[in-house]
């Protein structure tokens, strides 16, 4: 089912729809999380790629299989171990019955890839991973192997456990469009939950939409127009975040070691525009770009020792710019 609109406006309105449907038909299987599902699937059609972070157990998996399920795209999971190797997820050169070398796709080669507890592998194979993420494709013997369209990567990481791991360096953590935490669920929710997982309930969804639908919205939202004003705000608040310039904050120059680089401007105003448009507004404004401001920043900015002594979180410097 192709996409054939009279004008942007129709397109708008059917993303806006598409997304109402693609939450109903998550919810089937989620329960709660209702702003992590929204920031994925924004960061989704922002063509863009998200960090989750959260504890074991939170359904980080069956979220990201479930969303691949109702747009009907191929869903490979890798789960990140010290002891695997770049040509494990990159894929590899064999030899075929005929004794000519042939390519063998890695699980790199799938629509959404879940990069489970991307810290535990070593830097060479976070590095494999991160220039896929960014080139969308990989090169192997010299060869360019371009990657399935569209191409979304959801990386984990345990907040808790931090020996023998290879925490990613802010240089490739930038390559995330958004860094989305994962809570415990609430009472009710956990209640809802254990009811639902503890019986023979077998739940099934439907398809809403295909990649080539997701291809034409992503194009849509580059096209949707944004005001300079609203331009302007989110370019400041990036730049009011580098400590020592002539824009940062009190607040920053005390608090901040390095702040975030151009790409955040780029990922506020992509993020402000799909935000606006899944609420079925034609240009995104000031409260869009707010509502998306710490997900796109709070990786990208690094605390000093004064901050973390006085228990300043990124979350609460980010708010102050606000």
């Amino acid at each position: 089912m192709s996409l054939n609109f009279q004008n942007d406006k129709e397109a708008v309105d059917s993303l806006s729809s598409a997304y109402r449907n693609l939450k109903a038909e998550i919810s089937k299987v989620i329960v709660g999380q209702d702003e992590v599902v929204k920031n994925v699937l924004i960061s989704l059609f922002s063509n863009g790629h998200s960090l989750l972070v959260g504890v074991p157990g939170l359904a980080k998996t069956l979220l990201v299989s479930t969303i691949s399920e109702v747009l009907d795209l191929d869903f490979k999971r890798i789960q990140f171990t010290p002891d695997l190797m770049p040509s494990d997820i990159t894929g590899s050169e064999i030899l075929d019955e005929s004794r000519n070398f042939k390519f063998n796709k890695g699980p790199l080669f799938s629509n959404i890839v879940l990069a489970d507890e991307i810290n535990r592998t070593p830097p060479k194979t976070q590095a494999a991973l991160l220039e896929a993420m960014q080139e969308r494709s990989v090169t192997v013997s010299g060869v360019k192997h371009n990657l399935s369209k569209p191409f979304f990567v959801l990386a984990t990481q345990n907040p808790i456990e931090q020996e023998g791991t290879y925490p990613l360096p802010e240089a490739q953590l930038d390559r995330f469009m958004f860094n989305i935490p994962l809570d415990y669920p609430t009472y009710e929710e956990e209640l809802q939950v254990v009811k639902e997982t503890t019986t023979e309930k077998n739940t099934s969804l439907s398809s809403v939409l295909n990649g080539e639908q997701i291809l034409a919205y992503q194009q849509l939202i580059r096209k949707i127009p944004i005001a300079d004003n609203v331009l302007e705000y989110a370019v400041s608040m990036a730049t009011k975040t580098r400590p020592n310039t002539e824009r940062a904050t009190d607040q920053v120059n005390n608090y901040i070691s390095w702040g975030a680089g151009p790409r955040a401007s780029q990922y506020l105003v992509l993020g402000a525009k799909t935000h606006a448009a899944i609420n079925g507004k034609y240009s995104p404004d000031i409260e869009d770009v707010q509502a998306i401001a710490k997900y796109v920043l709070r990786h990208r900015i690094v605390r000093n020792y004064k901050a973390e002594a006085e228990g300043i979180t990124e979350d609460k410097v980010i708010a102050g710019l606000m």
